[in-house]
Order: structure tokens, then sequence, then C-alpha cells
């Protein structure tokens, strides 16, 4: 059996009621019937992916491998049918629009208000996924204008032939993220040893990330354990000194986190704007360069790391 997003939506309902009873309501079918479907699912997978208990349903350690993949395929699934008809809405209008997409940064706050500022009277909708080859996919069909991607370093994104990029950071180093109390917080520079023993949260959703944090921890023959979730959840873990975990180096000063370099920059990615071919973008791209480096700025180590490395970025005005 060929799993279909249909499956994966079951899936999550199961998880998020906790029994199959309750999730064949929410569902619209009978219990009997997604009792099926789920055995039929977890056949064509070879084990397990739900624990039946008499209080419910609770997910195996695959089961949760799986649904922490299933989420976002089923989340970008039903973005795809929001894009969609707003696309058609969209068509209707007479008006200039701008439909933006990007991975999680800290600088699309400041991106969208320049933008509105540059372009009056201009539509300009986001859509942020945690996954870059989704948007990618999405200006290829032209449900995107541009999208804001970021590109793990020795994990090359898939970029659809036709589509025109402009580099916006070739190197962008990834800082860690640790508790106030770790004791390597107390240093400027972190030593990637210095954390060996320390639980790395990494999210696995994102593309390229978790293959390039076990490439980097393997090259300095680390293998410490890892959490994955997504970022959110790490920060509360690493507040609580649970775990440490890669960051952006844009990332805000927290009082009840610190936030650190990494000795030699060993995790870094690629910050890419890709758009349509032909499109004018002139605009789209310089308000984003001004934004990543009032970001940049706003971060008093990274903004010294750019100095250090004689950015083109640094003599923006």
């Amino acid at each position: 059996m060929e799993l279909e997003v249909r499956h994966l939506r079951a899936l999550c309902a199961i998880a998020d009621a906790g029994s199959l009873h309750q999730a064949a309501r929410r569902l619209g079918v009978s219990q009997p019937s997604l009792t099926t479907q789920l055995r039929r699912i977890e056949n064509s997978l070879g084990a397990e992916l739900f624990r039946r208990e008499r209080t419910g349903c609770r997910p195996t350690l695959l089961g949760r491998a799986v649904l922490s993949r299933a989420r976002p395929l089923v989340d970008g699934m039903s973005a795809l049918v929001s894009d969609a008809l707003a696309e058609a809405d969209a068509a209707r209008s007479r008006g200039p629009r701008l439909r933006i997409g990007s991975t999680a940064s800290r600088v699309i706050g400041g991106w969208l208000s320049r933008l509105r500022v540059a372009l009056p009277g201009t539509d300009i909708s986001l859509r942020v996924d945690v996954s870059a080859h989704a948007l990618l996919r999405s200006v290829e069909a032209g449900l995107l204008d541009v999208a804001f991607v970021h590109e793990v370093e020795g994990s090359p994104l898939a970029v659809p032939d036709g589509l025109e990029q402009r580099v916006l950071l070739d190197r962008e180093p990834q800082f860690i993220s640790l508790s106030r109390d770790h004791p390597a917080a107390r240093r400027r520079v972190v030593e990637l040893g210095d954390l060996a023993g320390d639980r790395w949260m990494v999210d696995p959703t994102v593309d390229g990330e978790w293959d390039g944090v076990r490439r980097v921890l393997g090259a300095a023959g680390l293998n410490p354990p890892v959490l994955l979730g997504d970022y959110l959840t790490a920060a509360s873990l690493v507040v609580l000194g649970e775990a440490v975990a890669p960051c952006q180096p844009t990332s805000g000063p927290r009082d009840d986190m610190a936030i650190r370099p990494l000795r030699g920059d060993p995790l870094a990615v690629r910050l890419l704007l890709v758009s349509r071919p032909g499109a004018d973008i002139s605009v789209v791209y310089g308000e984003l360069e001004a934004a990543y480096v009032e970001a940049a700025r706003r971060s008093s180590g990274y903004y010294a790391w750019l100095l250090r490395h004689r950015s083109p970025l640094t003599r923006t005005p």
C-alpha cells in the first residue's frame, strides 16, 4: 500500500484524540473503518505505530518518528489548499500583489515592514514553512513570487530548473543556545567538545538540519544523545538546562538563555532569495538585505563576526 496524505491525516487524528473512537468521530468515519486503515498502514511499514491500551492509543517510538514527519506534510497540504484559494481570490483582484515564502527567520518582521513602505498599495502575503523544498516547489508552481530560504552546508537544496537565485549570504554561521547556568556560557566562544555531554535538540522536519548536525558532530568524533523536536520546544528545554540547540546568529539576547558562536563555525547555512524567471525582485531583495543587517546589528556578537569576516553586508547603509 502506498501512503497518502489521508493516511497521514488519520495518524495525526489518532495521536491527537488519544483513541480510535474519538479519532473516528473527528474524521467522520466509523471506528472499524479507521481500525482497518491503521492496520493496513502498520502492515505497509512493517511495525506497530500505536500501542493499544485500555485507556486509549499511545504512539510507539516509531509512531512518534512518523508523526514528526507526517504533521508538517498534513499542514503543508492544508496550506497548499489555502494558498490556492487565496491565489484564485487574488486573481480576481486588479491590484499589485507580492506573495512571499520563507523558512523561519528573525528578519521576516523587519522585511515585511520595509516592503509595506517601499511598495505602497501592494497586497503582500506571507507563508512560513519549515521545508525550503516545499517553498521552492510553490515558487515553481506559481503559488509564491519569491522564497527566502536557507541551505544547510553539505545538504544542497534541489532548486527546480528555471528558478533564479540571489545569494544574500554565502555562509551564515549557526550559533549554539545553552542555559545561562551551563559552564560553557561563561565563554565568548564555545568549543564543540564542551558540549559532548549535553543532549542536542534538532528539528528533523527542517530540510538538511539533522544531517548537517550529525555530520559536524561525527567529524568531531562526538556522539551525544539527540532529541528530535521543534525549536519552540527546544528553547524551553535549553532554558531548563535539558538540552543545547543550534540557533540563528541573529537570535536576540535573552536573560534566561546564552547564545554563543562555536569555535571555527562548523555549522553554517547559505541564505538565498529564489524567484520565478524574469521577475524584478530588486526592491524585494534590497529590503531583505537591509532588514537582515538591522537584525544582525541587534546581535552584537554576530555583527562583530560579520565585521571580522569583512562581510559586504556591513557596508550596507
